[in-house]
């Protein structure tokens, strides 16, 4: 859990969440909205990678990024327990 909110601390990399909510994209695609370097970028992606909140695919060359649905869900769930409905008590 550490990981995830890790990932989620910094703008870029949420913004990074943001963008592959579009579409699935290769790191050169994702570069086209951010002015860093592709080093940078992979160094984020990452990040987001070891917190399971991407996932990649390979197609010849190109790594595709997109966004690991089901640890979002996980991530609601722990959200709702730990905030819940407060005027339900």
């Amino acid at each position: 859990m550490d990981h995830i909110f890790k990932a989620l601390s910094d703008k870029n990399r949420r913004e990074i969440l943001e963008i592959l909510k579009q579409k699935d994209m290769t790191v050169t695609e994702i570069n086209q909205y951010f002015p860093m370097t592709m080093a940078s970028l992979s160094h984020h992606l990452s990040i987001l990678k070891q917190a399971n909140l991407v996932i990649t695919q390979r197609d010849g060359q190109h790594i595709f990024y997109s966004l690991n649905t089901s640890v979002f869900e996980e991530i609601m769930k722990i959200f709702i327990n730990l905030f819940g409905n407060k005027e339900a008590k």
